[in-house]
C-alpha cells in the first residue's frame, strides 16, 4: 500500500505566536494519526519561486491515513490555531509504493 505524505511549503510567517500555538498542538494531533515527522524547518534551497520560509515533511503509512489524520479534531483545533498567521501551501500526496 503506497504511503500518503503531508508537505507544507510556508510562503509567509505574518504571526509567529498563531504558528507557535499551532506548534504545540499539531505535532500531538500528528503523532497520535499515525504520522512521523521526515523534515521540519531546517536547510532549504529554494528554486523557482526561491521561497525558502519553511518546508515540511510528513509520512504517514497510506494515503488514507493521511487524510484522516488531517481530518481529526486535533488537527483541526492545530489549524484554528494557525489561522491566518501563515501563507502556505498545504497539500496530501500519494507516494508511489
Amino acid at each position: 500500500m503506497p504511503k500518503g505524505y503531508w508537505v507544507s511549503s510556508y510562503r509567509t510567517i505574518s504571526d509567529p505566536e498563531k504558528l507557535a500555538a499551532y506548534n504545540k498542538l499539531a505535532p500531538p494531533a500528528v503523532k497520535a494519526g499515525g504520522g512521523r515527522v521526515l523534515a521540519r524547518g531546517g536547510r532549504v534551497v529554494a528554486h523557482d519561486a526561491e521561497i525558502a520560509e519553511r518546508t515540511v515533511l510528513i509520512e504517514f503509512d497510506s494515503f488514507e491515513q493521511a487524510v484522516a489524520a488531517h481530518e481529526s479534531a486535533a488537527y483541526q483545533e492545530a489549524l484554528v490555531a494557525l489561522s491566518d498567521g501563515v501563507e502556505r501551501d498545504f497539500r496530501i500526496v500519494e507516494g508511489i509504493d
